[in-house]
């Protein structure tokens, strides 16, 4: 007896340049599904199918590694959605683990198929490191993102003129085109922000971070007024860390959770390094940074509207010229 396999319902993905590129990341119908979600979450749904196959059978990863020719490491980074999947090592690792059933087989191929598909980001891929490409798909199939910054403002939130400071300075050594394509990278995936049914944003910034000058003269200045008209829109709830709270649970640097509709995907806390970046999406992890995201959100400082907030800071900051 074949081994049961969820059954997949493939639905097209929109191509950032064609129909739908105005709302990417969505069904024809205007909500949100696992397959328009991207190719992303189709890995992740994917991966996690193709372990719990194989942990039913007791097969461990190297003997599954053995099938496709791969080691244990890569069928982990397989089964955890970090990489694409070729159509032959699917059909080989369904029957390792006894699926053979014709239908069921054809589902878990379409699926991986889709999830092969190159996202929009895969026109920047000379400036997207895989570990970081493995980010912008989640943030792009999220339905939720809390994000604590400690050094800048997250940049879902900058100018162009900011990002570019940010960005220059992370790297010295690029040409000018190189960090202009970096600030486009930052600004297409700002668009999530205005999809019919993109992420909810809690965006909780340490008030060391508004303080800091970036850029020429007025650049501070107009990231602020921005993050002023974007602390309206409904999609967004922006908090201030004040600098007189001190040492909170957070200290230790920035951190971002996403969650995501579908019930297949895990909550995703992501830890950015300088070189790499680690992903967390066990249970106890994930409860313990919302925890601090939480206590963050209690130490903002609730007593002044953030939008007077952040027009004080705006404004001891043009003074200070």
């Amino acid at each position: 007896m074949s081994s049961p396999v969820p059954q997949y319902d493939p639905v097209r993905i929109p191509k950032p340049d064609g129909p739908g590129a105005g709302d990417p990341g969505r069904g024809s119908h205007g909500l949100p599904d696992l397959a328009a979600s991207g190719p992303t979450a189709l890995r992740i749904v994917l991966g996690s199918q193709l372990r719990r196959l194989r942990e039913a059978h007791g097969i461990t990863c190297e003997a599954a590694g053995e099938v496709i020719r791969a080691s244990a490491s890569k069928i982990s980074r397989l089964e955890h959605g970090r990489v694409s999947m070729k159509q032959r090592d699917v059909a080989d690792l369904l029957t390792l683990y006894n699926v053979t059933g014709e239908a069921e087989r054809a589902g878990v191929l379409r699926l991986a198929r889709d999830a092969a598909q190159p996202g929009w980001w895969h026109r920047y891929g000379e400036v997207v490191p895989g570990w970081f490409e493995f980010y912008v798909g989640l943030e792009a199939a999220a339905s939720r993102i809390r994000t604590y910054e400690v050094q800048f403002v997250p940049g879902l939130l900058q100018t162009p003129e900011y990002a570019r400071a940010v960005i220059r300075g992370g790297h010295a050594a690029a040409s000018d085109d190189e960090i202009t394509r970096r600030v486009s990278l930052r600004l297409k995936r700002q668009q999530i922000l205005s999809w019919t049914d993109g992420p909810k944003l809690w965006a909780v910034v340490d008030e060391t971070a508004l303080r800091r000058r970036l850029g020429g003269p007025g650049v501070m200045e107009a990231q602020l007024e921005h993050l002023i008209e974007l602390a309206s829109e409904p999609n967004i709830a922006l908090y201030v860390v004040p600098l007189q709270s001190g040492y909170h649970a957070a200290a230790a640097g920035s951190f971002s959770i996403l969650r995501f509709a579908a019930p297949e995907l895990p909550d995703v806390v992501y830890l950015e390094q300088l070189t790499s970046a680690m992903y967390l999406d066990k249970r106890r992890d994930v409860e313990q940074y919302s925890a601090v995201m939480d206590q963050l959100c209690v130490q903002a400082e609730w007593r002044v509207p953030t939008t007077e907030v952040l027009a004080r800071i705006r404004d001891q900051l043009a003074r200070s010229y």
